[in-house]
């Protein structure tokens, strides 16, 4: 009989650990080769663990909710089916689980329930950091006060951990005195929460674990940037011709079908080129500017459940309209069906979102932050125009779409904005795929 260990898989290089959400798989059930096992989330994207073999699982090594190292085994599978039955769970390794010294987190999950409720936060904290403030009595406003090191300024597990060791050594270097509204902070005050009616015939839905990211996301990025939004309208009647025209073609070419998005991709592109402290983040600091050296795209997309993910085309500039295309149908592909990897999803910076595709002429979108812009593109409509020629002015049948730009007002002006999006436009009115 031969057994095999099935390892938590390395999902990025950012990405040291993920929170088992759901076991698919019992021990005592047949698994086949490639077949998923469990699903695990990060703070980025939810994915699926599938086996490496085929045999019966025979021991499942943590529970859900458990937060687990990358690396680490998580499960054993048994090539001899007759051998196994029913095998009882077996404790978690403590070595491998993240977790604050000297507290295991097995420990701080079994801990009852403190008056602190964590969820009422409007900022997102995994398991492992709200298990950590649990266990060591730190309430929602000292935990909304940290500032966080992670991806999107999250608070991870070291930063909860240097604040408690810095608050150790403040306690007992510094003498006692009473607490006055005066010495709070009051940016550590935790933001005051509308009441909220409910009838007999209203219906209370739980939100899943992606809109509560999302929504942790935009209120966030409401409270860091000033958002300004500007608006052009661009006559794209040369790029829908020109897709018109070569659709099939470039179908049959290159075995892709091409959408609108990789074409408005290469004109945000050659834009953030002309304009490219567009393509910036502000330090957690808010007095420097990080100017990015690569420009990657992140695009908007809708998902079956109705959550938008944000996949990422890196150094979308050195690609064509071939290799944008390719890597927006794989990247959208893959959103829908829940097979994206954290690295695919991080390290935007700049985003696209097409509200036309919800039959939109133009919207106001949230910027994602650390990001200072994103676009909005609206649907393509049909409109009289009046159209200059060598012999006078003439009326024509012109295809038209608005364009919306956020800012962030702190670093990028209505001059650098404006202007910034007025070139996408031109790109798009001058479409050339070269």
């Amino acid at each position: 009989m031969a057994q095999y260990e099935i390892l938590l898989p390395k999902m990025g290089e950012s990405v040291a650990e993920a929170t088992i959400i759901k076991w698919l798989k019992n021990e005592g059930d047949f698994v086949k080769l490639d077949e998923t096992v469990l699903e695990i989330a990060t703070d980025k994207v939810d994915t699926e663990v599938p086996s490496p073999f085929e045999g019966t699982l025979v021991k499942r090594l943590f529970n859900e909710n458990d937060v687990v190292q990358v690396g680490t085994v998580i499960a054993v599978i048994s090539s001899d089916a007759a051998a196994v039955t029913k095998v009882e769970p077996v404790a978690a390794p403590s070595s491998v689980i993240a977790k604050p010294e000297p507290v295991m987190v097995s420990q701080v999950i079994s801990t009852p329930a403190s008056q602190n409720n964590y969820s009422e936060s409007n900022k997102f904290y995994s398991p492992l950091v709200k298990n950590i403030a649990k266990e060591e009595g730190i309430s929602v406003a000292e935990l909304e006060a940290i500032t966080g090191t992670g991806s999107e300024n999250r608070v991870t597990k070291n930063d909860i951990l240097n604040y408690l060791k810095n608050k150790s050594t403040t306690t007992s270097n510094t003498p006692s005195q009473p607490t006055t509204s005066a010495s709070v902070a009051p940016s550590a005050a935790a933001p005051k929460v509308p009441y909220v009616s409910i009838s007999g015939g209203d219906e209370i839905i739980e939100m899943d674990r992606m809109r509560k990211i999302i929504a942790e996301n935009m209120v966030l990025s409401k409270r860091t940037s000033p958002h300004v939004t500007s608006f052009v309208e661009a006559d794209v009647t040369n790029l829908v011709n020109w897709r018109e025209k070569n659709k099939k073609s470039f179908e049959k070419q290159e075995g892709e079908k091409i959408t609108f998005t990789p074409m408005f991709i290469m004109a945000v592109t050659k834009a953030i080129k002309d304009f490219p402290m567009i393509n910036v983040s502000v330090d957690p600091s808010g007095t420097k500017i990080i100017k990015r050296k690569n420009i990657n795209i992140g695009m908007a997309t809708a998902l079956p459940t109705g959550n938008l993910i944000v996949p990422v085309i890196k150094n979308a500039d050195q690609k064509n309209l071939v290799g944008l295309t390719k890597s927006v149908n794989d990247l959208a592909a893959r959103a829908r069906i829940n097979k994206l990897t954290p690295d695919e999803i991080q390290d935007g910076t700049f985003t696209l979102t097409n509200v036309g595709g919800f039959g939109n002429v133009m919207g106001t979108p949230i910027i994602l932050q650390p990001q200072v812009a994103i676009l909005a593109v609206g649907t393509i409509k049909k409109k009289p125009a009046v159209i200059e020629t060598p012999d006078g002015d003439m009326i024509g049948i012109r295809h038209f779409m608005f364009l919306s730009l956020s800012y962030d007002h702190r670093v990028v002006d209505g001059s650098l904005g404006g202007s910034f999006l007025r070139k996408v436009a031109d790109y798009m009115e001058q479409w050339s795929a070269q």
